[in-house]
């Protein structure tokens, strides 16, 4: 009976992809304990993006703080961490210098993480080969290859092949991942993928991470496992469906049905599951349940994250009509700027690119830096051309101060960075150089981080209920010597 092992998303992307990663340190906390004794051969906690991003931003938690406050209630299981081609946390690329600071932070900080996954959208493996060499050689943690999945004419089996190959050779992974953030594979994809992978990866683990956005994602996981997958990437529901991964509970059912060992305790998974549930309703968090199948999916290629924040921030500024045809427009700019795969960073650079084509009069009248960068080279090697006619509207209208990219322009920022920021610790100075402005100086005002999570007593949660049905006659409660009775 072969053994497939469980790589846990529920404190990372699952929340990420359902709640717009507003998912704060006191909810984690209290369950922290036996998510550590559920038996995941891994735990992904963050480490770039959103999740990071929110934390600092909008919750005023520092991420440094959270990840050891984990890392004192979870022991047993390795917890893991991202980098993302050349950046740090945010879109804004560093020098290799300041990079592997961030990774040495992460693993011998007080965060004591033990693996590390890394992944050049564009698939140019001099922007991770770097740091991954670094974590496996230096620090002596488990790596993770990942090869972002995208669907277009360029992203071909033989792609992933060579490229899976080319990451063994150069930095000795401990293993390989297809990275579907899109929720792209189809079972009939997968059925080539994995064969052409295990041709060139052999023994090496081979992990499988998607999203149910089609609701061929768990159908993915049991293709893939029966080719050779190794690991696959699960939430624990109501953190699971929807923009998210498959919900863990039913994915283990179903793999031991199929006849393979999974290790998992089911009763603790429960435990969690429930602590969830509750966390959803009281905070009014939507519960991640099954999608239809959207054919037009496999057109935008939008990931659950994109989307959800998508739909967030065009709410908060009251175009959220024109979200149809952003979607609609995101197609078109990503095919004409030669296919970028659509997660972290190019979602969001195509995104925005798309709304303002969409808002504005003409296409590509406005050109985020971001874009320009892009097209100059700053990402990394293309794996397709840009259409030309675009490019020169690019060009023409983005900031002349944009030049091509240039090898001696990446230079050492090390001594800059601690010459810039004196007298405190290299993680804080870490953030400051991540984010501009007063945004760290206002996370650290906030005062210590909230270790406690409290649920509203039941009598507290029935007059919340209350207060949403604006027409009642009578309110009549009474319990033993309690009496309750409002009318009008």
């Amino acid at each position: 009976m072969r053994k497939i092992g469980i790589i846990d998303q529920t404190f990372r992307d699952a929340p990420q992809s359902l709640w717009a990663s507003r998912i704060s340190t006191p909810m984690m906390l209290p369950i922290s304990e036996k998510m550590d004794h559920i038996g995941f051969d891994y735990m992904d906690v963050g480490g770039a993006g959103a999740i990071v991003d929110v934390a600092i931003r909008h919750l005023k938690e520092n991420p440094w703080e959270r990840t050891r406050l984990l890392r004192e209630r979870i022991r047993k299981t390795p917890m893991a961490f991202a980098i993302r081609s050349r950046n740090g946390i945010g879109f804004k690329i560093i020098p290799r210098d300041i990079q592997f600071l961030w990774v040495e932070r992460r693993v011998n900080g007080s965060s004591g993480l033990r693996v590390l996954r890394s992944n050049d959208p564009l698939q140019d493996l001099d922007n991770i080969v770097p740091a991954l060499k670094y974590a496996r050689e230096e620090l002596g943690i488990y790596t993770v290859g990942a090869l972002a999945y995208g669907l277009s004419p360029v992203h071909t089996d033989e792609m992933y092949q060579a490229k899976a190959k080319e990451l063994i050779a150069r930095a000795n992974v401990s293993a390989i991942m297809i990275k579907d953030a899109g929720g792209l594979l189809t079972p009939d994809r997968i059925r080539t993928l994995v064969p052409a992978l295990k041709a060139v990866i052999g023994d090496l683990p081979l992990e499988l991470h998607s999203h149910c956005m089609t609701g061929l994602a768990p159908l993915v996981y049991h293709e893939g496992v029966k080719l050779g997958v190794t690991q696959v990437h699960t939430s624990i529901a109501p953190l699971a469906n929807g923009n998210g991964q498959p919900a863990m509970q039913t994915m283990v059912r179903n793999l031991r049905e199929l006849g393979y060992q999974v290790d998992v305790d089911d009763k603790l998974v429960e435990e969690v599951s429930r602590h969830f549930h509750r966390v959803a309703e009281q905070e009014g968090k939507p519960k991640g349940v099954a999608q239809e199948y959207d054919a037009f999916h496999f057109e935008h290629q939008l990931p659950g994250g994109m989307i959800s924040n998508f739909k967030s921030q065009l709410t908060d500024i009251g175009k959220q009509h024109l979200l149809p045809q952003i979607m609609q427009e995101c197609v078109q700019v990503r095919r004409e700027l030669g296919w970028p795969i659509l997660i972290t960073p190019f979602a969001q650079i195509v995104g925005t690119q798309a709304f303002l084509n969409v808002v504005n009069s003409e296409r590509y009248k406005v050109v985020t830096d971001e874009v320009k960068r892009y097209v100059m080279g700053w990402n990394g090697k293309l794996l397709a051309p840009v259409e030309p006619n675009v490019l020169d509207k690019i060009i023409a209208n983005g900031s002349p101060a944009i030049k091509p990219w240039k090898q001696e322009d990446e230079e050492l920022g090390l001594p800059a960075l601690r010459k810039k920021y004196p007298n405190m610790s290299d993680e804080e100075r870490l953030l400051r150089d991540a984010y501009a402005g007063s945004q760290v100086d206002d996370m650290l005002a906030a005062g210590p981080m909230q270790t406690e999570y409290h649920f509203d007593m039941p009598a507290v949660c029935l007059l919340k209920e209350l207060a949403k049905r604006p027409k009642m006659a009578r309110v009549f409660i009474q319990k033993k010597d309690l009496l309750i009775d409002i009318k009008g």
